[in-house]
């Protein structure tokens, strides 16, 4: 940490940014500091990689989405790059990337987290991979989501 007012920072943000209009503000009011300083440091924060994001993080299940899957692909790895991009741009995946293979067990380089209301919808999507894929699509399996798993991140003791 820069000083204790990015700590400060830390700890205020740590659970999540506040469910307000201006949640930077909220911020600066709870440190003592004003809102551009806030701003400045969480993108200093950034930059030189002392926090890594700041995302959201959705609770598909309170928006109906019950059928998580995380889809394998083997795809050759001399167009796994540009096919993850193509695939990570999809509206119905949430995140994308790319693994190393454990061959002989695991031939798949390809990972992209499909969300749907059920089962049979996440399987409709994985058909509209399938399609982008063409031959490039080696194999595949979807991998469902059992229970939730609590997202967080670092957690600093006040």
């Amino acid at each position: 940490m820069r000083d204790d007012i990015d700590r400060r920072i830390v700890l205020a943000t740590q659970a999540g940014l506040p469910l307000v209009a201006e949640p930077y503000q909220a911020i600066a009011d709870a440190i003592g500091v004003d809102q551009a300083e806030v701003i400045a440091r969480l993108e200093n924060m950034l930059s030189t990689g002392k926090i890594r994001r700041i995302g959201l993080v959705p609770n598909h299940y309170a928006l109906g989405y019950k059928a998580n899957g995380m889809s394998v692909w083997d795809v050759p790895d001399d167009v796994v790059d540009l096919l993850g991009e193509r695939i990570g741009k999809l509206d119905f995946v949430s995140h994308c990337y790319r693994r190393p293979r454990h061959l002989p067990h695991w031939p798949y380089n390809l990972f992209a987290m499909l969300h749907g209301h059920d089962r049979d919808e996440v399987e409709l999507l994985v058909g509209v991979i399938v399609k982008i894929l063409g031959e490039a699509n080696r194999g595949h399996k979807v991998l469902y989501s059992k229970r939730i798993l609590k997202k967080t991140g670092l957690r600093l003791n006040a």
